[in-house]
């Protein structure tokens, strides 16, 4: 990069936001998967949203590419550069305040680099629930959550990132700041623009800060970890529980026999929550605010659960079942569920496929699909697992018993055509909660409707006329 924008750039932002040396930029060019690896002419690390405004503004002027970027955690390659070396990353690690917290509007507006699991704390200290959570909320930042539309394990009860915030702050392709800090649940103004930011990945512009809703904290919370012997079942368990909790139930995942021995496989220490084998489990939560007790000092809530596992266990759909007594046990319940990939991982070579559908469908996608991969390719191992209650499977495959991991990798495209067609096939999505980003761009341009993509490009062409927004991903 020539030395007279590189001085703009340092006196935007000052020494400490500006990086170029290889040693310092190595982790915010490669994805966390290691699948991606890219190079820039500089790492930007702004401090506030104005700096990140002059930084756009030069490279709009200079026709710079930018690759915005939160905590990194992305699993499609939507947050790197290519290897042309010709992008800065814009990295907005250190735009990390909570700007204001406003506990009876149930909002608090935020800073597009607060880690997820600081501002789910922060909303615990107001008394307050913010209920986006997932795997990688220890190090994923807000801003890159509404980038990417972010799902996680209580969207059934509480919806995807996009549903979860009100208003958002903005900086254009052109560097002008878009002030949509709108903290209303009614405002019938026109077009609604924010939607434009969310699962746009960065590629019409900047999420630098965003108003999030927040809900009253559950004064009871029930856990328990089912054994189902027929996945047919468990759509009507799903369904019946919404139905017998008053719709308590915030989390309801699906976990496969083939993943349980995976978990006792690869992470030691790890015990199965029930003594019965089954081909499938089930991880479900309740919550609610009532905090009233039986006669018998037991909560409302769990007194319900108890009276509803009776009855399935009489209908012959649940054949054995443990309740979390507290919150250390609640975590050992959890811990299956949030090691799943990790023990895959472990095990091997893996095709991943994060796909939705209607979730009356779900039973019979999995049903399908795996009878479609193992006609494809002998010894196969399909791994279905996830967040049954909103439809969305991560459909995954492990490499044959003995077959090399490169040979394994080879199938990836037949693998997925098949997947994939599936899911278009049953009205589904196939990419639920990841996004697009690199890897699924072909498939976008496969699957996707011709009107949407010109509607999609006309919409990129008009705010971002010089493709300097993300170039290369989603479109």
């Amino acid at each position: 990069m020539d030395k007279a924008i590189l001085d703009q750039f340092h006196n935007a932002l000052g020494d400490r936001g500006v990086l170029t040396e290889p040693g310092d930029m190595a982790p915010f060019v490669e994805d966390h998967r290691e699948m991606y690896e890219g190079s820039a002419a500089a790492v930007l690390r702004p401090a506030n949203t104005e700096e990140v405004s002059a930084a756009v503004t030069i490279c709009a002027k200079h026709k710079i590419p930018i690759v915005p970027q939160g905590g990194n955690t992305g699993l499609v390659g939507g947050s790197v550069p290519d290897q042309s070396g010709d992008a800065v990353v814009l990295s907005l690690g250190r735009m990390n305040t909570i700007r204001k917290m406003d506990p009876l509007n149930n909002t608090m507006t935020v800073e597009a680099g607060c880690v997820l699991a600081d501002l789910q704390s922060a909303a615990a200290d107001a008394d307050r629930l913010f209920p986006l959570s997932l795997g990688a909320e220890g190090s994923c930042m807000i801003g890159g959550n509404l980038s990417t539309n972010a799902g996680g394990v209580q969207v059934l009860k509480y919806g995807n990132a996009r549903e979860l915030a009100l208003g958002l702050e903005v900086v254009l392709p052109d560097g002008r700041i878009w002030h949509g800090l709108n903290a209303l649940r009614k405002d019938n103004t026109g077009y609604d623009i924010k939607q434009w930011f969310f699962g746009a990945e960065g590629t019409l512009g900047i999420i630098t800060a965003a108003v999030v809703k927040l809900f009253p904290r559950p004064r009871q919370q029930e856990t328990a970890f089912l054994a189902v012997p027929k996945l047919d079942d468990v759509l009507t368990i799903l369904s019946d529980a919404r139905a017998a909790s008053g719709d308590c139930v915030t989390a309801f995942e699906l976990i496969p026999r083939v993943g349980v021995d995976l978990v006792i496989k690869h992470f030691e220490g790890s015990r199965v929550p029930v003594e019965t084998v089954s081909p499938w489990y089930v991880l479900m939560q309740w919550s609610a605010g009532d905090s009233d007790t039986t006669e018998d000092g037991e909560t409302g809530l769990r007194h319900g659960l108890e009276n509803f596992l009776e009855s399935r266990f009489d209908a012959g759909s649940v054949t054995d079942a443990a309740l979390a007594s507290s919150e250390a046990q609640t975590k050992d319940l959890w811990h299956f569920r949030e090691v799943l990939p990790e023990s895959q991982t472990r095990e091997g070579g893996s095709i991943k496929h994060d796909v939705s559908v209607p979730v009356s469908q779900v039973a019979t996608f999995i049903h399908e699909g795996t009878r479609r991969l193992e006609e494809k390719l002998d010894g196969i191992r399909v791994f279905p697992f996830g967040h049954v209650g909103d439809g969305n499977i991560h459909f995954n495959v492990s490499q044959p018993l003995g077959m090399d991991k490169t040979e394994f990798y080879k199938h990836w495209d037949k693998m997925n055509r098949v997947v994939h067609d599936l899911v278009m096939e049953m009205g589904g999505s196939f990419s639920a909660e990841h996004g697009i980003g690199r890897l699924k761009k072909d498939e976008l341009a496969h699957y996707a409707d011709p009107l949407k993509l010109e509607l999609m490009q006309r919409l990129k062409n008009t705010l971002d006329p010089d493709g300097i927004m993300n170039p290369g991903k989603v479109l």
